[in-house]
């Protein structure tokens, strides 16, 4: 594996993102961060920020990439409401690359209901997007560094890595 970028420089990125998420909330929206990496970088943003702890969303079941990748349970759905009704939601990932991911995020929640506002914070943006889906609160965009195959080891430490090819 190899390291793309350093606890320190995720620490950037993660500060960054934190001043981002301050600025634009005057009360916490309920947080809900994708397993695995989602899940590290919304526990660090809910603790910087002094909020509740976030609620934990896997997508595996509705994700469309069982051909290729197979079903892969990422981890467990919780603290989620009974139900979402208008709710804000600051849904958190750790990379954003085609947006499938965040797609299927959508349509699990969805299932609980109709949520108010959704905004999208991401730690790492790779580009190559494959759906019309843009974060609305960004880290770090990799650039032309991004489009190679990467993902946030911790959750301590927080590294970037590009995982060995398998």
């Amino acid at each position: 594996m190899t390291e793309i970028r350093s606890a320190a420089q995720v620490e950037k990125a993660l500060s960054q993102l934190t001043d981002q998420v301050r600025d634009a909330f005057s009360e916490p929206p309920l947080v809900i961060g994708l397993h695995t990496g989602g899940v590290w970088v919304a526990n660090a943003l809910c603790q910087r920020l002094g909020w509740p702890s976030p609620a934990t969303l896997d997508v595996s079941l509705y994700r469309d990439d069982f051909d290729t990748t197979g079903l892969k349970r990422s981890g467990a759905t919780e603290g989620m409401p009974a139900q979402l009704q208008g709710d804000h939601i600051l849904l958190v990932d750790d990379v954003l690359f085609t947006g499938r991911t965040v797609r299927a995020a959508l349509n699990v929640l969805f299932d609980y209901g109709r949520p108010g506002r959704i905004d999208l914070a991401i730690l790492f943006d790779r580009g190559g997007r494959e759906l019309p889906i843009q974060p609305s609160f960004l880290g770090e965009d990799l650039g032309a560094m991004g489009q190679s195959r990467c993902k946030l080891s911790g959750p301590e430490p927080l590294v970037l890595i590009a995982p060995r090819s398998e």
